[in-house]
């Protein structure tokens, strides 16, 4: 379940997240959040998208006031963490599949949606259930062509990552079936990179995995296949 007060009366200092690409930055992981990984999408000439929230510290909130207005999207109930927190002080809205907007009562700004969303700017979120009910991911389009894919891949290995079958897991079979519905619904060729939002200690100090296309080809082939281990 999520995490949101924990009753401090003192904030952590805490470390900036750390940038990636050009204008994309990585938390560290937040204990608030199972040891989850939380990305600062903020392109040149666009508003900012905080995908799932960091740990609630006071380098990531001036890095976040200092980024001006932007949104936060959660792709998961993994992702929660202290949203509401993150939201008072930000003022920014909150999105995030219909399924899970029962988890977060009382957070102002909370704009649910279902199967599909477009953010504009060349962001789109798609609805991916499985690792959670209400589990989703979003693309990046353009120059940095990015998947932020949540949970519903886990890396495993430097430059590999795949669905895992946890106790945590909501559904299997919907997981297995919403990386067939997002195969088909990225544009031909993409993505290039894809950012995960579990733990990222199994890529070896790297953030990102490339060529995450052909990590997708040979996942649904792995699936049609039979030959993907569920656990």
């Amino acid at each position: 379940m999520p995490v949101e007060e924990s009753g401090e009366t003192t904030m952590e200092a805490g470390r900036p997240p750390t940038p990636v690409l050009p204008g994309l930055w990585v938390f560290a992981p937040n204990r608030d959040s199972r040891g989850g990984t939380s990305w600062l999408l903020a392109p040149r000439g666009q508003a900012p998208l905080l995908i799932d929230v960091p740990a609630y510290t006071a380098a990531n909130l001036a890095v976040l006031q200092e980024a001006g207005g932007g949104k936060i999207l959660l792709t998961s109930r993994e992702g929660h963490g202290r949203c509401r927190r993150w939201q008072e002080a930000l003022g920014w809205p909150v999105r995030l599949q219909e399924q899970e907007a029962y988890l977060l009562p009382g957070v102002k700004g909370l704009a649910p949606f279902g199967d599909e969303l477009d953010l504009g700017g060349g962001l789109r979120a798609l609805w991916t259930p499985g690792p959670t009910p209400g589990s989703c991911v979003v693309h990046a389009a353009g120059e940095l062509d990015v998947l932020f894919c949540g949970r519903l891949l886990v890396p495993t290995a430097p430059g590999e990552a795949r669905p895992l079958r946890t106790a945590r897991t909501f559904h299997w079979d919907r997981q297995r079936r919403s990386l067939e519905s997002l195969h088909r619904w990225l544009p031909p060729g993409s993505p290039r990179w894809i950012a995960s939002g579990a733990g990222l200690g199994a890529l070896q100090g790297e953030k990102l995995i490339d060529g995450g296309r052909g990590l997708l080809d040979d996942l649904l082939n792995g699936l049609q296949e039979g030959l993907l281990d569920p656990s």
